[in-house]
């Protein structure tokens, strides 16, 4: 966001980009992976959230502002971490989502597309673009130097829930996508992983249209719950193992969350 902030690459050693990344989940993967020394590309529609965050953690982050399922966001976010740091991005956090209360019978259908463009069409669109380029930087970095695509997934995605069963199928999709692209670029050096939270307290269930009393159910079922920084420790020991080794797949819930 503020043109005169242009770092060396030598200051970092790893250069991300993260979606969603003003709140929750993605902005603790910000705030971890800045303190790892990493220099860091945050994309959220929040322009003041990401001026936030600029101010405090200085030159190693900066936001692009905009709706990531636009092709000149998701483009410019890769152009970005060239101009700022001087190096492509070897991380991509695959974050931006939005959740979708209610049961298939009952669910409000009317956001649906959506939904379903933000969760599944311009995740597939950052997934392509992401893999195209590392797989280009892999084929002469490789085993020297890991390249990482860590996907945001959930518990939903693997355990059908009848609370958020139309949610549940856009993750469901989502972790197809994390486990072909896996298989395809591996082999050539990339790591896809896929992480798939429980439940996670956040703006998240707000957006989703979930009610006070079914929050309020979970924390009394299931806590204590989440927070984004719980989930970003997992994202953290992923893209930190040496190049060689490759999570494929983290399932982490809350201990007392017995289901989904």
């Amino acid at each position: 966001m503020t043109d005169n902030k242009i770092s060396s690459s030598d200051s970092y050693p790893r250069i991300a980009i993260v979606t969603g990344a003003s709140s929750g989940i993605g902005e603790a993967t910000v705030r971890k992976f800045v303190a790892n020394g990493y220099g860091v590309i945050g994309n959220a529609r929040s322009a003041e959230k990401l001026d936030a965050l600029e101010k405090e953690l200085g030159q190693a982050f900066y936001g692009v502002v905009g709706d990531i399922t636009e092709p000149a966001i998701l483009d410019k976010l890769f152009t970005v971490a060239v101009e700022q740091f001087k190096k492509p991005a070897d991380i991509v956090v695959a974050n931006a989502g939005r959740g979708l209360g209610g049961s298939v019978k009952d669910a409000d259908l009317s956001t649906f597309e959506e939904v379903l463009k933000l969760n599944v069409t311009s995740t597939l669109a950052l997934l392509q673009k992401a893999a195209k380029q590392m797989v280009d930087q892999q084929h002469t970095l490789f085993p020297k130097h890991a390249a990482d695509i860590v996907i945001i997934g959930s518990v939903v995605g693997r355990h059908v829930s009848p609370f958020s069963a139309v949610y549940g199928a856009t993750k469901f999709a989502v972790h197809s996508l994390a486990e072909g692209l896996r298989r395809e670029v591996g082999p050539k050096g990339v790591r896809v992983s896929l992480v798939e939270p429980g439940i996670v307290l956040s703006g998240f269930q707000d957006a989703a249209g979930y009610s006070e009393d079914l929050v309020h159910n979970f924390n009394v079922n299931f806590g204590p719950l989440f927070y984004g920084d719980d989930v970003a420790n997992a994202i953290n020991y992923i893209v930190t193992q040496p190049p060689h080794v490759h999570i494929s797949d983290i399932m982490i819930r809350p201990t007392r969350q017995d289901y989904p």
